[in-house]
């Protein structure tokens, strides 16, 4: 089997220009700027230190500017958190697997993780269960961490309920970390909402969404499978016309849910329906990030 890594690399070295990729780099550095580090104790405020480091109440007990000061801690953990239950085995809106793109996606925010010094865990799982893949720092590891993604998302796999991840995340992962979120594109409910909440108290979440094919399109007219049960659509919805029109609403619709869902939460978050987007949203994924964090 090639090494779904060297394809990660590829599309990153290739598929990306150089001056793509150096921006890349430069926006995974930017999200963990003052973010590796722990609070020591407080000193006098010298010219040059960030602002946004004084101690507003020390400083009004000692009656003179105070600043924080950090040390450093050795690494940050980058979390995947990907849901391989039955509906990541369905097709992309590009008509590629759902899986591939997850991979693709999931596997280049791990390896700018790998080569900042940073480990890399991997919660995955469907509604039969969730497995956590421990963090660790190589490429190796993360070969297999992508590994045991494409593995896992297959039609044989549990249905999909993402919610199981989410809480298993919540009950055994207490070490904060930055968790990149990889599902598809389906709503919250009001007991997800909850629970996100309760995750982001504790970790930096980004959260990206891979759009499904539209059943009523041409391209996938012939071959329109519920992955389910593995029954083919009716005739009638893959006819297109106005019911193509009212799908392609609903689901913008559906979008527009969770996006103002995970905006109420201030949670960062991107959609993709390719490979081919894969580079660009993982970009504006961590440029999104560093505005909000700055």
């Amino acid at each position: 089997m090639a090494s779904l890594l060297a394809k990660v690399k590829t599309k990153l070295f290739i598929v990306a220009h150089r001056r793509t990729w150096g921006l890349l780099d430069g926006e995974y550095a930017s999200v963990f700027r003052g973010r590796s580090l722990d609070y020591d104790d407080l000193r006098e405020y010298v010219p040059g230190d960030e602002i946004r480091d004084i101690d507003w109440k020390a400083t009004a007990r000692h009656g003179s500017p105070l600043v924080k000061r950090y040390v450093a801690t050795r690494k940050q953990t980058v979390l995947l958190v990907v849901d391989t239950g039955r509906s990541m085995a369905a097709v992309a809106e590009s008509g590629e697997p759902k899986k591939s793109v997850a991979i693709l996606v999931a596997g280049m925010l791990a390896y700018l993780a790998v080569r900042h010094g940073d480990h890399v865990g991997l919660v995955e799982g469907d509604a039969t269960g969730s497995r956590l893949h421990e963090a660790k720092g190589t490429e190796a590891h993360l070969e297999r961490l992508l590994r045991a993604i494409d593995r896992s998302c297959t039609l044989d796999a549990g249905p999909s309920r993402f919610a199981d991840q989410l809480r298993y995340l919540a009950d055994h992962v207490t070490k904060r970390c930055l968790v990149l979120v990889v599902s598809d594109d389906a709503a919250l409910t009001e007991d997800d909402t909850a629970l996100l909440r309760r995750i982001h108290a504790q970790h930096e979440i980004l959260w990206v969404s891979v759009i499904d094919a539209d059943p009523t399109a041409y391209q996938v007219r012939r071959a329109a499978q519920e992955v389910s049960d593995g029954s083919l659509l009716p005739a009638a919805v893959r006819g297109g016309g106005r019911l193509q029109t009212a799908y392609l609403e609903a689901a913008d619709a559906r979008r527009q849910a969770l996006d103002a869902q995970l905006g109420a939460l201030a949670i960062t978050r991107a959609w993709v329906g390719s490979t081919s987007a894969a580079v660009s949203t993982v970009f504006t994924l961590l440029e999104r990030q560093r505005r909000r964090a700055h």
